[in-house]
């Protein structure tokens, strides 16, 4: 890779990925969206361009890189991820257009291979570790959406001839997270003291630090192999309630915060069981975890703490 395309770019995942590239010396071309208020951290980087585009308007993309030649194109980008928008029909419908615009832009850009992000929510409930042939059979609209945006890139990309890669991510945490985020809630409610709402825990959760899953797409980019669905995660499972009290004990351990635990109830479609199998990863990739959630969990905090 020499010079790539990134949609969503501002995000956990956006951004470590870029981070991982800068190091590799790649040029990244980012998309944000209009008013974007994150774009602007990424204009102070070296051998980061910075172009606003709205999702509805991706296809226009190729016009306001005239003359620019990319090999890469990372798809990152999604609207209606959180709560209620995730079955928001129309809206998801809309996700898979932009989806097939974003690979007709990349033919234009003379983009040899595109890289779409997809979710675990593709699955639906599973109790076993997933895996790229795990049987998806998703139960909302965003991860019906994400499912059929990967089906139709990849049919699209085979046509224009594009290398395709759909990968899966599982449950990524890090700077730059959104604040809906179950970690980035109880960070801050931990360093403020409060005790935050919360299930029982006692869904057996896979949580991979946002560093280490930009390198795992700066990887998939680089070894990755054309047609393949790659899960992404640490492949580490613990009970939710074990990360949520790790958490505790390394920002502030007088918190009491089983007191939260067992106010929310469970929604009739909970995911129980969320753990990546990423053997396939490692074979074709390379890829290795460097962060444990201990870490990850210091250097977010120290992240927040700064921009508060």
């Amino acid at each position: 890779m020499e010079n790539v395309i990134i949609t969503g770019p501002t995000g956990a995942v956006g951004r470590a990925l870029i981070d991982e590239l800068l190091k590799k010396e790649i040029k990244v071309t980012a998309v944000c969206h209009e008013g974007s208020k994150r774009a602007a951290e990424l204009e102070q980087l070296n051998n980061v361009r910075v172009v606003y585009l709205n999702l509805d308007r991706i296809s226009s993309l190729p016009d306001l890189l005239m003359g620019e030649s990319y090999d890469t194109f990372y798809h990152l980008a999604w609207d209606g991820t959180f709560g209620n928008t995730r079955n928001n029909m129309p809206g998801q419908i809309n996700n898979i257009r932009y989806s097939i615009d974003a690979v007709n832009a990349a033919k234009k850009l003379g983009v040899i291979r595109f890289i779409g992000a997809g979710s675990q929510a593709e699955y639906g409930r599973v109790s076993e570790s997933l895996k790229s042939d795990t049987p998806a059979f998703p139960e909302n609209g965003y991860g019906m959406a994400k499912l059929c945006a990967g089906q139709m890139t990849r049919e699209l990309c085979n046509t224009l001839d594009i290398e395709h890669i759909w990968v899966r991510i599982l449950s990524v945490f890090g700077p730059h997270d959104g604040d809906d985020t179950m970690v980035s809630q109880v960070i801050k409610k931990l360093l403020s003291g409060e005790i935050l709402p919360l299930s029982k825990g006692e869904q057996i959760w896979d949580y991979l630090y946002s560093k280490d899953c930009g390198r795992a797409m700066y990887l998939v980019g680089e070894k990755g192999v054309s047609e393949k669905v790659y899960v992404i995660g640490s492949g580490k499972k613990r009970h939710l309630s074990e990360f949520i009290k790790t958490m505790r004990d390394i920002i502030n351990p007088e918190v009491e915060i089983e007191r939260g635990m067992g106010l929310i109830p469970y929604s009739d479609k909970q995911v129980m069981h969320l753990v990546a199998d990423i053997s396939e990863l490692i074979n074709d990739t390379g890829f290795q975890i460097e962060y444990s959630f201990e870490e990850g969990v210091r250097e977010t905090v120290e992240f927040i703490k700064n921009n508060m």
